[in-house]
C-alpha cells in the first residue's frame, strides 16, 4: 500500500496492490474516488514540491512499468512517460523534484523526465554499481540526490549548489570533531577533491558534455543569486522612503478581463484565487458562482494565473452552474463564501441555505442553516475543515461541525450582523468584526470572549459599514479595513498600532483591502475606481494605480463602475485580482521587467526628486507611527 498526502493534507491517495486508487477525506464516510492504476498491481504516488501536479508509478504483476501524470478532479490520466526498457522483476521507485523533473530507478540507472515532456531526456549509471531498481530520493532543495547500491550502500550525487551544501556540512563536522575523515568520491569534470562527510559522492557537472544540462536544475544557482538578490533588495527597501508611482496608462501594468464576467446585473460580491494560484472564482450578488482557469503550457509553463493570457471560464462537463439557494429580494442579501485549502470543495451562501458544492462537479454535496438568519461570513477552521465558524444576520457566531451537521457553540458579543472572521492559529484566537465598527477576540479553545474595542472612526460618522480583517502570515499582526480606514493591530496585544485613513488623491471610500501573500504589500480598493499599494509594516502609500490604467476608455470614463472587493494571488505578491461592479473580474500585474509596484528612491532632507514628499507618503497626523 501507498500513501499520498495533497500538499494541504485535506485527503489521502492510497493504493494496494489490487491496483486500486482511493481518495480519502477525515472521516468515516469512505473512500470519495476510486479508480484503476496502469499496470494495476504495486504504484506509489506522489505530489510536485508545489502540490500541484499528481504522478504515479507503478508496475504490473507482467513487469511493465507506468510513469503517469493523473488529472486528479477527474480520476483521468493527463500524460504517461515512455523510457523504460525492459520488463521488471520489481516495483519501479521515482521521485519529483523542483516542480520540473522526474527521475525513476530502472536498468541499473537512474532515468530523468521533464514533467512536461514524454520523453526521457537523460540516464546516468552514477559509474557503477546500481542494482538493477535502485531506490532514489531528492532532498528538500533538490540539490542532491542519494540513490542505492546493489552492496546495500548508497550513493549521493549533487549538482554544483549541492556540492556547497556537503562542503558546509563537512565544515561544521570538522569544526566539531577537528578530524577530518578522508573518503573516497566520484570525480566529474567540474570537482576535484572533495572530503564531505556522506559517504560516496557522485557530482553531477551541468557543464560536462556527458551529462546534459536539465538533469542538473534542481537549483539554478542564477535563479538562486537572483531570489538573494530580492531578499537583499526588499531589506533595503525598507530603509528608503518610497516615491509614490502613478500608474494612470494602461502600458504602465498588465491586466485582462475574465471572459464571459461582464453582467450589469450581477455585481462581483466576493472573489478568491484558489490556493494553487491556477483560477479565480467569483461570487455575485444574484448567487452564482464563476469559476476561471488557466492552463499549462508553452506560453505559461507554470500553469498559474497571468495577466498575459487570458484563461477559460471552466464549466463541468455536465454543464452544471454552481447557483446558491437565493431570497426574493436576493439585493439585500449578503454573500459569503469560503474554499477548503485543498480547492476540492466551496462553500458559499447568498441569503438562503448555505450550499457546500463540489469543485470538480460543481454538484452541491449538501446545505444547511436554513435562515433566518441568513449567514454573512464563512471561515474554516485552520486545523479542522470539518469546522466552520459562521457569521449570521443576526450577529452570532455559529461554530458549525459539517460532518455530524451540529452547532457547537453560538458566540454573542456584536450588535449588529457579523461582516469578518479570521483565525489565528499561532494565538489559538478567532478575531470577528461586525456593522457595529465592533472587533472581538474568542479564544477558539474555550470559545470564551476575550476582549472586544470599537475601531476609531472619524468624528461624527456612525457605526455602520462593513469591517473586514484578515490576519498577516505572521498569525498576530492583523489588517482591517473599513470604509474610513485602514488598521494594523496586534492581535497578541488586542490593540491598534497603526492607521491610515483616505486623503489626497486616494481620499473616496474604501472598498475593500487585502495583504499580498507575503503580508509585505496591502492592496486596497476605492469607490472611485483607484487602487492603492501600501507598504504592510508602516501603511505608506507605494502606488496608486488608476482606473484609466486597467478599464477601457468607456469604462474608465463611467463615473459609477469601480472595484468593489480586491484579492491577491498566493504565491505572486505582485499580483491581484478586482471584481467590478459591472460583474467583471480582472486580473492586474506589474510589467514584466519591473516587477513590482513602486520604486525605492533615495530621500535627501524630506525631499523626493527635489520637491517635498506628500503627506500620502511621508508621516502624515493620520498615521500613526508606533514602535512595536
Amino acid at each position: 500500500m501507498s500513501l499520498s498526502l495533497s500538499k494541504s493534507l485535506q485527503f489521502i491517495f492510497s493504493t494496494a496492490i489490487d491496483g486500486k486508487i482511493k481518495a480519502w477525506l477525515y472521516d468515516n464516510v469512505g473512500s470519495r474516488v476510486d479508480y484503476d492504476a496502469p499496470g494495476q498491481w504495486c504504484t506509489r504516488m506522489l505530489y510536485s514540491a508545489d502540490g500541484s501536479r499528481l504522478f504515479s508509478c507503478g508496475t504490473s504483476k507482467d513487469g511493465d512499468s507506468f510513469l503517469v501524470e493523473w488529472n486528479e478532479s477527474e480520476g483521468a490520466i493527463k500524460r504517461t512517460y515512455s523510457g523504460f526498457r525492459k520488463k521488471s522483476n520489481g516495483v519501479v521507485q521515482f521521485d519529483t523534484t523542483k516542480n520540473h523533473f522526474l527521475a525513476a530507478g530502472e536498468d541499473n540507472q537512474i532515468k530523468f523526465w521533464d514533467m512536461d515532456s514524454n520523453n526521457v531526456i537523460t540516464s546516468i549509471e552514477a559509474d557503477g554499481g546500481l542494482p538493477g531498481l535502485p531506490c532514489l530520493r531528492f532532498n528538500k532543495e533538490g540539490n542532491l540526490l542519494v540513490v542505492t547500491t546493489a552492496d546495500n550502500g548508497f550513493k549521493i550525487l549533487a549538482n554544483a549548489d549541492g556540492i556547497r551544501t556537503l562542503r558546509a556540512i563537512q565544515a561544521r563536522s570538522y569544526e566539531a570533531s577537528r578530524a577530518p575523515t578522508e573518503m573516497k568520491v566520484f570525480r566529474s569534470a567540474m570537482v576535484g577533491n572533495i572530503n564531505p562527510v556522506i559517504a560516496k559522492v557522485e557530482c553531477v557537472d551541468r557543464s560536462s558534455p556527458a551529462r546534459p544540462t536539465p538533469i542538473l536544475n534542481g537549483i539554478d544557482p542564477i535563479s538562486r543569486s537572483v531570489e538573494r538578490q530580492k531578499s537583499l533588495d526588499d531589506v533595503s527597501d525598507k530603509t528608503k522612503a518610497w516615491e509614490l508611482v502613478e500608474i494612470v496608462e494602461p502600458v504602465q501594468c498588465r491586466a485582462i478581463t475574465m471572459p464571459d464576467s461582464t453582467d450589469p446585473d450581477n455585481k462581483v460580491a466576493r472573489l478568491l484565487y484558489t490556493n494553487s494560484g491556477f483560477g479565480i472564482l467569483a461570487l455575485g450578488f444574484n448567487g452564482v458562482q464563476k469559476l476561471w482557469k488557466w492552463s499549462r503550457n508553452e506560453q505559461n509553463p507554470s500553469g498559474k494565473a497571468t495577466a498575459s493570457i487570458v484563461p477559460q471560464h471552466w464549466l463541468p462537463n455536465t454543464g452544471l452552474v454552481m447557483t446558491n439557494d437565493v431570497p426574493e429580494n436576493y439585493e439585500e442579501a449578503v454573500p459569503c463564501i469560503a474554499l477548503s485549502k485543498n480547492d476540492s470543495y466551496v462553500m458559499s451562501a447568498c441569503g438562503g441555505k448555505v450550499s457546500l458544492f463540489n469543485m470538480m462537479t460543481f454538484k452541491v454535496m449538501t446545505t444547511f442553516m436554513a435562515p433566518p438568519p441568513a449567514s454573512t461570513f464563512l471561515a474554516f477552521h485552520p486545523q479542522d475543515n470539518n469546522i466552520l465558524a459562521i457569521g449570521m444576520e443576526d450577529s452570532t457566531i455559529h461554530i458549525y461541525n459539517v460532518r455530524v451537521d451540529e452547532v457547537k457553540t453560538k458566540l454573542k458579543g456584536h450588535q449588529k450582523r457579523i461582516t469578518g472572521l479570521a483565525f489565528s492559529s499561532n494565538l489559538n484566537v478567532l478575531v470577528s468584526t461586525g456593522a457595529d465598527a465592533q472587533i472581538c477576540f474568542w479564544n477558539t479553545e474555550s470559545w470564551e470572549k476575550r476582549k472586544s474595542i470599537t475601531i476609531q472612526l472619524p468624528a461624527g460618522r456612525m457605526p455602520v459599514g462593513d469591517t473586514r480583517v484578515q490576519f498577516h502570515s505572521d498569525q498576530v499582526h492583523m489588517l482591517v479595513c473599513h470604509e474610513t480606514q485602514l488598521a494594523v493591530y496586534d492581535a497578541s496585544k488586542m490593540e491598534r498600532i497603526r492607521q491610515w485613513v483616505p486623503q489626497d488623491v486616494l481620499s473616496a471610500p474604501i472598498s475593500c483591502a487585502t495583504y499580498s501573500c507575503n503580508s509585505q504589500l496591502v492592496y486596497a480598493s476605492f469607490a472611485d475606481g483607484n487602487i492603492g499599494v501600501f507598504d504592510a509594516d508602516n501603511l505608506r502609500l507605494r502606488c496608486r494605480i488608476a482606473p484609466s490604467a486597467y478599464l477601457s476608455q468607456a469604462s474608465s470614463n463611467s463615473q459609477t463602475l469601480s472595484p468593489l472587493v480586491v484579492t491577491a494571488h498566493p504565491q505572486e505578491p505582485n499580483q491581484l485580482a478586482v471584481g467590478m461592479t459591472d460583474g467583471s473580474v480582472k486580473v492586474i500585474e506589474p510589467l514584466e521587467l519591473e516587477g513590482k509596484w513602486g520604486v525605492a528612491v533615495p530621500v535627501d532632507n524630506g525631499m523626493q526628486n527635489g520637491r517635498t514628499a506628500s503627506p500620502s507618503i511621508a508621516n502624515n497626523p493620520a498615521s500613526e507611527q508606533l514602535q512595536r
